[in-house]
Order: C-alpha cells, then sequence, then structure tokens
C-alpha cells in the first residue's frame, strides 16, 4: 500500500507521482487525524462526507463565485479569467439559474435517453477499428473520443471541425489545478483564445440560422442570451467551451477508470454477462470508487464553523470528493469496489443546486461504453496504465490494453 502524507507535511501544490497513483491511503489518514485541514497556503480542506455535503448544499455561507480568487492567479481580464468566472459551475444564482435551467432542460433524463442510438453508434464505430490481439490505448482510441463525439453534437459542431477540441479542453482545465506555472498559464489562454475564435464563426452562423424548431443545447442556450438574468453574446461562447471541457474531461475519465477496474476483476464482468442491466450499479461503484471529479471549492461568504474549525469568511474551501466517497462513516468497506453496492450515495456530481447539469449524459455514455467493450473484448487486459499527474480530474493520461482473446 502507498505511504500515506502526514497531514502536518500534506500541500497539494506539491504532489509526488506516488500520491497520483494513489492518493486514498492520504485521504484515509486525513478523515481520521484532520478531516478539516488548514493548509500552508491558508486555505482549508474538507474530506469528510458529511462536511463536503453540507457546504455543497448551503449556497448562502458558501459561493462558488471565484472571481476574486481567479483574478490574481489568471489575470483579470485574461482569457482565462474570462472564460473560468462565468462558468456555470463557477458562479451563483441569478447568471447560475436560467443558464442552468436552460442546459438542464436539453439535458433532461427524457431528451438523453434519445441520445442513446447515436451513442451506441459512436461506441460500434470506435470498436471496429480497435484489432484484435493488438495492443491499444483505451484513452486515446477510445474513452476520450465518446463525449467529444456527443457533446459536439449536442452543440451541432460538424465532425470534420472537431479535432482540436480535445487539445484546448486539457489546456484550459489544466489551468485549474494547484501550482500552475508560466508556461500552463500561457497554453490555458492560448487554448481560450484558440477555442473562442472558432466559436464566433460557429455560432454566429447557427445564431443567424435559428429557427422556433430548433430544440437543441445550443438552441437553447442561444435563446437566453440577453435576456435577464441570462448571458451575454461573450459570455454565451465560454458556456459553450464548458459544455465541452466539463462533458469531455468527467466522461473520458469515467469509462477510462471503469474499463480498469472491470479489467481487473472478473466477478464484475460475470455479474454484467449474468445482469447486463447491473451496469446501472457498476457505473455508479466507479463514480464513487474512482471519482472522476476529485474536488469543489467554494468561499466562505461568513464566518463559520465546519467539523469544529473556526473559519472565518473570505475563507477558501477545498471539498476533497474522492475522499469523501471512500468515508466509512458513509459507506461499508468502502476500499472495497462493490457493483451491487446499495445505496450509494456518492458525491461525484457534487450535490445542491450545482449538481452537475450533465450528470445523465456522462452516465448514459458510460453505461452503452462499459459494456459494449467488454462484451465484445470480454478478456481485456491492462498492460500498463499511466495515471495523469492532477489532483482535480483522476484518470488516466494513458490506458494501454490488449484484447486477449477476440
Amino acid at each position: 500500500m502507498t505511504e500515506a502524507i502526514p497531514p502536518a507535511v500534506f500541500d497539494p501544490r506539491r504532489l509526488s507521482e506516488v500520491f497520483y497513483r494513489d492518493p486514498y491511503p492520504t485521504w484515509q489518514r486525513l478523515r481520521r487525524e484532520a478531516p478539516v485541514l488548514h493548509c500552508p497556503d491558508g486555505s482549508w480542506f474538507l474530506s469528510c462526507h458529511a462536511d463536503c455535503h453540507e457546504v455543497y448544499r448551503d449556497t448562502r455561507r458558501f459561493s462558488s463565485d471565484k472571481r476574486v480568487r481567479f483574478a490574481p492567479v489568471f489575470g483579470a481580464g485574461s482569457p482565462l479569467f474570462q472564460h473560468h468566472t462565468p462558468s456555470l459551475v463557477f458562479n451563483d444564482p441569478p447568471l447560475h439559474t436560467l443558464v442552468r435551467r436552460a442546459i438542464g432542460d436539453a439535458l433532461s433524463p427524457r431528451n438523453v435517453s434519445a441520445l442513446a442510438p447515436a451513442v451506441e453508434r459512436v461506441v460500434a464505430d470506435l470498436l471496429d477499428t480497435i484489432p484484435c490481439r493488438e495492443e491499444f490505448d483505451l484513452i486515446d482510441d477510445y474513452a476520450a473520443a465518446i463525449p467529444i463525439e456527443v457533446i459536439s453534437s449536442l452543440l451541432g459542431i460538424p465532425p470534420q471541425l472537431r479535432g482540436p477540441l480535445r487539445g484546448w479542453s486539457l489546456s484550459i482545465l489544466g489551468a485549474l489545478e494547484f501550482g500552475l506555472d508560466a508556461e500552463g498559464l500561457e497554453r490555458g489562454n492560448r487554448a481560450v483564445s484558440d477555442f473562442i475564435h472558432f466559436l464566433e464563426t460557429f455560432i454566429g452562423d447557427r445564431r443567424s440560422s435559428l429557427t422556433d424548431a430548433d430544440d437543441d443545447l445550443l438552441a437553447r442556450l442561444l435563446r437566453v442570451e440577453g435576456v435577464e438574468g441570462g448571458c451575454v453574446a461573450s459570455e454565451l461562447l465560454h458556456q459553450c467551451i464548458f459544455l465541452l471541457n466539463a462533458g469531455h474531461e468527467t466522461t473520458t475519465n469515467l469509462i477510462g477508470n471503469g474499463a480498469a477496474l472491470m479489467a481487473e476483476r472478473a466477478n464484475v464482468r460475470d455479474l454484467l454477462r449474468a445482469k447486463p442491466d447491473a451496469i446501472d450499479g457498476v457505473v455508479e461503484e466507479v463514480l464513487r470508487f474512482e471519482s472522476p471529479n476529485q474536488l469543489g471549492n467554494r468561499t466562505t461568504t461568513y464566518d463559520v464553523e465546519i467539523g469544529g474549525q473556526s473559519i472565518p469568511a473570505d475563507s477558501v474551501l477545498t471539498l476533497y470528493i474522492g475522499a469523501a466517497n471512500r468515508d466509512e462513516q458513509v459507506f461499508s468497506d468502502p476500499e472495497t469496489f462493490d457493483p451491487e453496492r446499495s445505496p450509494n450515495p456518492h458525491l461525484a456530481f457534487g450535490s445542491g443546486i450545482h449538481t452537475c447539469a450533465g450528470l445523465n449524459v456522462a452516465r448514459l455514455e458510460a453505461r452503452i461504453a462499459l459494456i459494449r467493450l467488454f462484451e465484445r473484448l470480454p478478456s481485456l487486459q491492462v498492460i500498463e496504465g499511466r495515471r495523469a499527474q492532477r489532483a482535480r480530474f483522476r484518470g488516466f493520461s494513458h490506458l494501454r490494453m490488449v484484447p486477449q482473446p477476440c
């Protein structure tokens, strides 16, 4: 087992490769010894489920607005600042309310279920490209391609224009990691600028041709453009980038983490062969056990007390979802992957008004991607998995696998 980092020396700005491979012993120790930890940079880290859940649900005392926090990090007025501050996940009502309603309606369970045939086609086409008995990279060749295709389709971006989207997404989200350096800052700003330039032309064409019959995600966003409480034209561009980034990164990690876990567990594969409908529970347990999004942030708006600790107003809180989802006070035997775990009140998609708007899409894509992968390649094996060096998102940068046999 990986050695846990003692709370006294834990610093999220200086994490090791060993930690990225297996952070869970450290989370376990933090929950036990310092569930509300005051870090060297002045922020506070929460690792217990109850505390994280409380903060997520209380929007009066804990704000998602990041304008004050992001200004010194990105530079007020920089492309990254202009992108992240109006994003759905980083703002509060009233902007959050109207924009979320437009997105939430388009991504409702009923509307998302209608996407299933399209997701099935994308998955089948990708599986057809995986050669029998030959090594492939599950991330590049499969997991990353699925959400890009699906979210791009929701926004109406033609296939021939989708090539640069993943690279832009990784650069923009990488700027949210601890210890951002000058190179990462420059790369993120350039990616936002390139993305905006791309979308200005694309959305301009769509805006001029919009009809009352159009009911897709981009059409809904265009209709709240300029409405009081909605978003102006520049914010609309950033909401589209946010949707592509969030929909891509979380689902790529979910599929990659799920594939690795299932390849290592014959009991899970046997369960799905006997009961294909069990895939719903498998996906929920992947979300808990290896949460694709490992943390969230809030800022205190009042002096508060959490877990017996007094925390002043204007303090930055980091909610470690990966730790909360293995809390022994909530989950029995939390270090065991249980595909039939019930109940499973994980926080992988957050909670409260900032619950992930795309959770229905992510679940649909993961269910189809994982069950079809192991139907086609039932004895898939992991050769090597390389964890991405990121604290905010947990996934693989590369996951080399081989079908044995096809």
